[in-house]
């Protein structure tokens, strides 16, 4: 049994501990400075939980010392402290972070690293990018990618037609920071919350624009390869409009925690998610010019005899399943490892990936599991 610690206990780290507790082949300890948080975290024989501050380096090297890896569900803010403790510790390491100078850190330190060190292993980054890469690969030449993820409420009710269903800091810092971006083949930054387009699902209209961190490390990947590479925000139609009111107009990018508390008051979380992932690749094969499309809609369901919404599930799943296909030896292990290491249909038929498959391609990989 691999010994692994959670540093996070809010909805995604209790989410990942049922996960993985469930299986029989983990051990987890999950670690968070809120003793309270804990009460969300499923009591489990494979679960145990600790109160621990990130900031006390001494502490967090102590309680990763004999592990196999730490997975970080905590806030952007603290990722580099978890992953400079992981290298120090010698073990692997994990997170779902979207903020690109914590990625970059991470990828400094791994230079040096004797394990691996995995960021960006939930739904956007993460999922998104290993869908994206193996629709790529099967073209001759690219003239574009483009990436689009959205987690919405089914039932919106409220101006912004959104609930809270993810980080609110992390949400805040997609909608301000830069967005990278390749544009006629160079690696460019694009302001967020700019370039809205509209389009069309199953007959709902839906709007997307740029958000900051989705793509991972694409544009490393796909920089000199692809004309046009960009990730965009899902979110119904209005919403841009009136953050970028908040955001620009009355300045609250530059007041994070006024606007952070502005939206936890008055926007309520929600359970009855809808995850949506729309992918569009275009260019050549066998000389001929043309577009591959994935969408799909994702909704929450009852695992291990718990509901979890579908950003709970999609996001525990990534990182879930980047786990797992490490801990089989099937990634590499040591060094940095880009989500573009990740092949598709392996994900997919991981325990885990799989709760990313649609209900056609379960049962197809249930008939060869």
């Amino acid at each position: 049994m691999r010994k692994i610690v959670i540093v996070g206990a809010g909805n995604i780290g209790a989410t990942i501990a049922s996960m993985l507790a469930e299986t029989g082949a983990y051990e987890v300890l999950v670690c968070d400075r809120d003793a309270s948080r804990f009460d969300g975290v499923e009591r489990h024989k494979a679960i145990a939980t600790q109160v621990l501050d990130t900031a006390d380096a001494a502490a967090l090297r102590a309680v990763l010392a004999g592990r196999y890896a730490v997975l970080s569900a905590a806030p952007f803010s603290v990722t580099t402290q978890i992953a400079e403790a992981a290298v120090a510790a010698g073990i692997h390491y994990f997170d779902l972070t979207e903020d690109v100078a914590s990625t970059a850190r991470v990828k400094q330190l791994a230079k040096d690293a004797t394990h691996a060190l995995v960021p960006q292993c939930g739904l956007a980054p993460g999922y998104i990018s290993i869908l994206a890469n193996d629709l790529a690969r099967g073209f001759d030449t690219l003239e574009s990618v483009r990436l689009r993820v959205g987690a919405l409420p089914q039932y919106p009710s409220n101006a912004l037609k959104y609930n809270l269903t993810w980080s609110t800091d992390g949400v805040i810092n997609e909608y301000v920071e830069p967005c990278e971006a390749v544009v006629e083949g160079r690696l460019v930054n694009v302001p967020a919350m700019e370039e809205r387009e509209e389009f069309s699902l199953d007959g709902m209209t839906y709007e997307a624009f740029n958000t900051s961190g989705g793509l991972g490390t694409m544009c490393d990947t796909y920089a000199g390869r692809v004309r046009l590479l960009n990730y965009k925000t899902i979110r119904y139609p209005g919403h841009a409009e009136i953050m970028k009111a908040l955001l620009n107009d009355l300045n609250l990018r530059n007041r994070r925690e006024t606007l952070k508390d502005i939206l936890e008051q008055a926007l309520p979380s929600t359970s009855q998610d809808v995850v949506i992932v729309f992918v569009t690749v275009s260019g050549h094969k066998g000389g001929r010019l043309v577009q591959e499309t994935h969408a799909q809609k994702i909704y929450g369901r009852v695992i291990g005899g718990r509901f979890f919404s579908a950003i709970q599930v999609t996001t525990a799943a990534g990182i879930c399943a980047v786990l797992d296909l490490l801990a089989a030896g099937r990634l590499p292990q040591s060094g940095f490892v880009r989500q573009e290491d990740v092949a598709l249909d392996a994900f997919l038929q991981n325990r885990f990936g799989r709760n990313y498959a649609s209900a056609v391609e379960r049962a197809h990989l249930a008939k060869i599991a």
